[in-house]
């Protein structure tokens, strides 16, 4: 939850949407004109601001150059009645995190505020690098003392200073994000925006306008000009996950937005000159996709020139105490439970492991054994219990989909999908039901916050915003 700074000069809309903020578990404060926003916003902190754009005195677009000037990484909603002028684009160069039109639907304003403050955390909380992580460490840290990690340090180090394009490569969970994150809060542009944008979570019909952008009339629907992410983070950092995955269509336009710091709105005839900093992050095998001509050879040669490898977690094993002592150390935490003492036993079972989720499946593996200890040293038979099943059984949050005295509602669910549409296939509608059930389950165990659940879940907070926009989960 966050702390919110409400500014609009109606009063009405005001009270009753404070009020709905703090049912939702917000702290809101609250200001009727852009001179009062700026004198409460030092005193308040916010972690976003939700703002009108016509108000006596100082208006909204004035006040958001005035909070840009103080702070470009806090996010800033603006809400605007008049779809018909330039406002709202002129709020988006300003760099507002978005806006959206009176009168609004509260489901999506929730959605979107939920996203801004999402993406006021990823820019605000610091990745700390941690060698000798003994499990004291809160926050975000990269742990690890092998020499494999040593040699991350030392990239991170050598190449978050400088603007270069980063490309990570390495299986999926080993920590690709955090990286970027640290490669970003590093730099220079630290105190200018950073943008993560999930390219395998996007819809390939929806990639193109969500990066680029898109002008008035480019597509059924495009009643007005709509600024991208790559602009919306004008001086800052545009981290591109699962850059493999983009298609072939958009390569072209990806590279021209390397080569020349240019960009073309979808439907656009002039290009927009950007000045951002690229990380990007695979962990697809490049030279084959560049071979089998999914991906473009000279993009590949343009991506690949500061690669940074993230070795897999079976080969450091050296790091599995210290991880698994920070994992059980702050998720005790974040979960309220006590934190048990772990027999010596347990890190001869994890060393044993191959670990194809690497550090990811890790922490889902140290939450499973906080969730079914039953009090005293965790040992090593629970730790080889817990590696053996994929599902451990007897959670209050696990789905309800085992068989029953010969009843199973998993089977009840393909056979009605069955009948419901004979002779076409259900899995994708199975997935459907079962990742909606999933992230409701935890999103319920987390009372609604997004970062933990995403967290919890082995999952990126934008491919969690995304899946729940696709379940209908606001």
């Amino acid at each position: 939850m966050g702390n919110i700074l409400l500014v609009d000069d109606d009063e009405q809309l005001r009270s009753s949407f404070k009020q709905l903020l703090e049912q939702e578990g917000h702290q809101v404060r609250a200001a009727a004109s852009g001179e009062a926003a700026l004198a409460l916003v030092d005193k308040a902190l916010p972690d976003a601001v939700i703002m009108d754009v016509r108000m006596p005195g100082l208006g909204g677009l004035a006040t958001l150059r005035l909070l840009r000037e103080r702070d470009r990484r806090l996010p800033v909603i603006i809400m605007t009645a008049y779809s018909t002028t330039d406002s709202a684009i002129e709020a988006t160069k300003l760099g507002a995190f978005d806006y959206i039109l009176k009168p609004f639907e509260i489901p999506d304003i929730l959605a979107l505020l939920d996203k801004a403050l999402d993406a006021g955390g990823v820019m605000r909380d610091q990745v700390r690098l941690s060698p000798e992580a003994g499990g004291d460490e809160d926050g975000e840290v990269i742990v690890g003392a092998s020499r494999a990690m040593h040699e991350v340090y030392k990239a991170i180090g050598r190449a978050a200073p400088t603007d270069a394009l980063v490309l990570l490569r390495g299986e999926s969970g080993t920590g690709k994000e955090l990286v970027a994150r640290a490669l970003y809060q590093y730099s220079a542009r630290s105190i200018q925006p950073f943008s993560i944008i999930n390219c395998a979570a996007i819809p390939d019909t929806l990639l193109e306008s969500e990066l680029f952008g898109y002008e008035r009339g480019a597509f059924t629907g495009a009643s007005a000009r709509r600024i991208g992410k790559i602009e919306q983070a004008e001086g800052g950092t545009v981290f591109l996950d699962e850059i493999g995955d983009i298609p072939l269509g958009l390569q072209v336009k990806l590279l021209r937005l390397l080569q020349e710091k240019q960009i073309e709105r979808l439907g656009g005839r002039e290009p927009v000159q950007v000045n951002v900093r690229i990380i990007a992050a695979t962990n697809r095998d490049l030279e084959a996709a560049v071979s089998e001509g999914r991906f473009r050879e000279d993009l590949y040669y343009r991506l690949n020139v500061v690669t940074l490898h993230l070795p897999p977690l079976r080969e450091r094993k050296e790091d599995i105490p210290p991880l698994t002592r920070h994992f059980m150390a702050r998720l005790a935490r974040e979960m309220k439970v006590p934190l048990p003492k772990l027999e010596a036993e347990v890190f001869d079972q994890l060393r044993a492991h191959d670990w194809p989720g690497n550090v990811r499946e890790l922490a889902n593996l140290v939450q499973k054994l906080l969730v079914f200890h039953q009090g005293g040293p965790v040992t090593g038979a629970e730790a080889a219990a817990a590696l053996a099943s994929p599902q451990a059984q007897g959670s209050g949050t696990e789905l309800s989909f085992a068989r029953r005295g010969g009843h199973s509602p998993l089977a009840d669910y393909v056979a009605r999908a069955l009948r419901q549409n004979p002779g076409q296939k259900v899995f994708d509608g199975l997935m459907d039901e079962m990742g909606a059930a999933v992230i409701r389950e935890a999103l319920a165990l987390y009372s609604g916050n997004r970062s933990r659940t995403a967290r919890m879940l082995g999952l990126s907070r934008p491919t969690l915003l995304a899946k729940m926009e696709k379940y209908g989960l606001q």
